[in-house]
């Protein structure tokens, strides 16, 4: 078990665990298409957080990595298919880490949103735009500064 987590009951610990596919899902699906390049992108970036994450997070990214595609690709099935739909779905599940993160290790969780925040932008540069350039929609761009987590750093 990851130390920071010990305090935690099971579905607080299942909600973070699960946060990363959910934001790489909120972000995928903002514009109502999630294509190849984003869900490749996201499974992508979840091998990377297991060895290249902040350290304080490292066994949190190996534990979501054991899991990450399972949980992602199970969201896209079982979430609403439209972006109007899915998205208060996947903010409700969101917004539950206002309550758990203020129980965590200051360090852990800014470190935690911040890189949860650094998952949301890089979904939304993967996909579209031209040489790079304009790649991120309106809809991914309102998303991506995940406004539905307090930032644990102002507490």
């Amino acid at each position: 078990m990851i130390p920071e987590f010990e305090k935690l009951r099971d579905d607080e610990v299942e909600i973070l665990l699960k946060a990363p596919a959910y934001v790489s899902v909120l972000i995928a699906g903002a514009d109502d298409n999630i294509d190849k390049s984003e869900i490749q992108k996201a499974i992508q970036l979840a091998k990377v957080k297991q060895q290249k994450a902040r350290e304080s997070l490292l066994g949190y990214y190996k534990a979501v990595g054991e899991r990450f595609e399972n949980d992602f690709m199970t969201m896209i099935e079982e979430l609403p298919h439209k972006a109007a739909e899915r998205g208060p779905a996947i903010n409700r599940e969101l917004k539950k880490l206002n309550l758990i993160l203020p129980k965590l290790n200051k360090t852990f969780s800014t470190e935690f949103y911040a890189s949860l925040k650094d998952i949301a932008k890089k979904i939304a540069e993967s996909s579209g735009g031209i040489l790079g350039y304009l790649s991120v929609s309106y809809e991914e761009a309102k998303l991506m500064e995940l406004t539905m987590i307090n930032d644990p750093a102002k507490k």
